[in-house]
């Protein structure tokens, strides 16, 4: 059984003390801290559900994510964001409140404010060491981690630069998911081991311009990937649907050099400028290799291009699954030499592992890549859990999680108080397979704001229930969505305002009305 932290061992330490008593309380903090879960937070970007074959409809195979889940753990069936988009979604990580509590709501605009209240914070508090290594991407200094290394920006996949304690920016020869692995291998060699720690490793994988691994550059080039039921959707009855940027088909919204390698010198698209900053990252011998390949690619198509639009967006596609797929691979074997140390070092019995994406992504369904819409498979995200002795919980857990809940769980398992004004809920009862766990969340609420940005999606709000979703799109736009998520999964068929469906659509509407007071989210000053 694992000893609860007792704050008052802290306090105490400010009394007078004999040689003895000293003596007696360095062994009790010695014990308590061996007894205290370590936690390691693993968390990608933009990498989804659909690419994660523990979710069962995989094109591709990741068994490192997996075993998180089958080596004494947890797969979360029913994972959510607060607002699908990396930094935001970071934002609620730390602090367990939705955006607006948390002051970040986008990432155009928003500077996370590092003097409020974080979670890492409160484990330094309690005695854990923390860190973090790789992406940050909240435009401010990490404040609440012992040690810290981030990512400028979005970070590089090809010889990256890093920022480190003291300030100073340096580039870092290789590819980026090794060295985050390595860094985050190296602290945990070097750390103080007298102390339970927090570890969060966050890696830019797998997120857009899926640059990949120089030697997995040929991987999944004989797969031709299935195109999605809704591949061809036209979003009839979606406005906001119909007025996005994130159309895999358009050359505007899906950029042919940048995101499709297709490239040849002196070609001119709105991205080639940023892609060839990229790939230029890589020194000369690298950069030959890297092109040899895409340039053969180039040229086969030059040969024989797509003789028809649906065509051409359906050969955009698969060079997108592909290289995504690469990257994903890279991120699934740097899992596997993370986890593969804990056990070797004898951490993996008493560590909380996580993985996690800051959201999910759409792979063609309905046409698109990217983000940022409240429907599924942005909405969604893979969460699974490897749990450390104490905790019995095995196999899929349905309920609705959200994550503003890591920040109190994290909290709860560390022994440490959870403040009133953190909004989530600890998953710990979950995790403990309690029989009596309470009245579970019945309804998770959603709020997106960055318009006008990149992909053009309005601003909207919304809730889902295990059974419908009601979405509001709002400021230069006015239009409700309702779906019945068990007759139309895939969000299709706009209910709202349809006959049949008023007691539903009234009901829906007090829910929605009653998690905006719950977190307080003062809707009327956003609608002006």
């Amino acid at each position: 059984m694992q000893t609860t932290f007792n704050p008052n061992l802290m306090s105490s330490m400010q009394r007078p003390f004999s040689l003895l008593s000293l003596f007696s309380l360095a062994v009790q903090l010695a014990a308590q801290s061996q007894e205290r879960p370590n936690i390691i937070y693993i968390m990608s970007d933009d990498h989804t559900a659909q690419m994660m074959s523990a979710y069962g409809n995989s094109p591709i195979a990741t068994p490192h994510m997996d075993a998180l889940a089958q080596e004494n753990g947890v797969r979360f069936q029913h994972s959510f964001v607060a607002n699908s988009l990396s930094g935001p979604s970071r934002a609620c990580m730390l602090t367990g409140k939705h955006s607006h509590k948390n002051g970040f709501t986008n990432n155009e605009h928003g500077v996370f404010d590092g003097s409020q209240q974080t979670m890492p914070k409160l484990l330094q508090k309690a005695g854990y060491q923390t860190a973090l290594i790789g992406k940050w991407h909240l435009a401010s200094t990490p404040t609440g981690f012992d040690h810290w290394e981030i990512l400028p920006g979005q970070g590089h996949y090809y010889n990256p630069d890093f920022i480190t304690m003291d300030g100073k920016q340096h580039v870092e020869k290789g590819y980026l998911t090794d060295i985050i692995t390595d860094k985050s291998i190296d602290w945990l060699e070097n750390r103080d081991k007298e102390k339970p720690f927090i570890l969060f490793v966050h890696h830019k994988a797998c997120h857009r311009d899926w640059l990949p691994d120089l030697k997995d550059l040929r991987l999944y080039e004989d797969k031709t990937f299935p195109l999605p039921e809704t591949f061809g959707d036209t979003w009839e009855g979606r406005v906001a649907a119909q007025q996005q940027e994130m159309s895999i088909a358009n050359d505007n919204h899906m950029d042919l050099a940048y995101d499709n390698k297709l490239y040849s010198p002196g070609d001119k698209t709105r991205l080639s400028d940023l892609y060839l900053y990229y790939v230029n990252r890589l020194d000369s011998a690298d950069r030959r290799r890297y092109f040899e390949f895409y340039d053969s690619l180039t040229l086969a198509y030059r040969e024989m291009p797509p003789k028809t639009d649906r065509e051409k967006a359906e050969w955009k596609f698969q060079r997108f699954m592909r290289d995504y797929a690469k990257v994903t691979r890279s991120l699934d074997d740097n899992i596997g030499r993370l986890t593969d140390y804990l056990k070797a070092n004898g951490l993996w019995d008493n560590t909380l592992v996580v993985y996690t994406s800051d959201q999910g992504f759409y792979m063609g369904e309905h046409g698109w890549f990217d983000k940022r819409f409240m429907y599924e498979e942005s909405l969604n995200t893979p969460l699974v859990m490897h749990l450390p002795k104490g905790l019995k919980r095995r196999g899929v857990v349905n309920e609705m999680v959200q994550n503003i809940d890591y920040a109190p769980t994290f909290l709860d398992l560390a022994g440490a108080p959870i403040p009133e004004d953190i909004q989530g809920r600890s998953l710990l009862p979950l995790l403990k397979r309690e029989k009596e766990i309470g009245r579970w969340r019945d309804a998770i609420y959603y709020h997106f704001y960055e318009y006008p940005a990149e992909h053009a999606v309005k601003r909207h709000y919304g809730i889902r229930t295990k059974r419908y979703k009601l979405i509001h799109f709002y400021r230069n736009i006015d239009v409700w969505e309702l779906y019945d998520l068990e007759k139309d999964p895939q969000e299709l068929n706009n209910l709202y305002g349809k006959p049949g469906y008023e007691r539903v659509q009234k009901k829906l509407h007090k829910q929605l009305r009653r998690l905006q007071v719950q977190y307080d989210d003062k809707i009327e000053e956003e609608l002006k």
